[in-house]
């Protein structure tokens, strides 16, 4: 699936975007690029992706695992660790 959302993005375009933090770093580096986001691309920044372009950066406060998942809920990001369950807010 990432490699679908990085069609069309140069090398270096696509390392700018993996250390994006959150959607609206995403959108303000698109349009400093002057990329046009296709669909997919759009309804993954909005939530449509389950996953997320950059990996978390802070470990799981139950068990410290790095093994996390960020989803988009129905007003905000959220963090799932896939070692022990614990789910926070992002």
């Amino acid at each position: 699936m990432e490699k679908d959302l990085f069609q069309g993005l140069t090398g270096e375009q696509i390392e700018k975007a993996k250390v994006c933090q959150n959607n609206e770093e995403l959108l303000a580096l698109a349009k400093e690029e002057g990329i046009e986001l296709t669909k997919e691309q759009l309804e993954a920044v909005n939530g449509g992706y389950s996953g997320c372009l950059s990996t978390p950066s802070m470990p799981c406060p139950r068990c410290k695992s790095m093994n996390i998942h960020r989803y988009h809920g129905a007003t905000r990001w959220f963090n799932e660790c896939l070692d022990c369950g614990r789910e926070w807010m992002c």
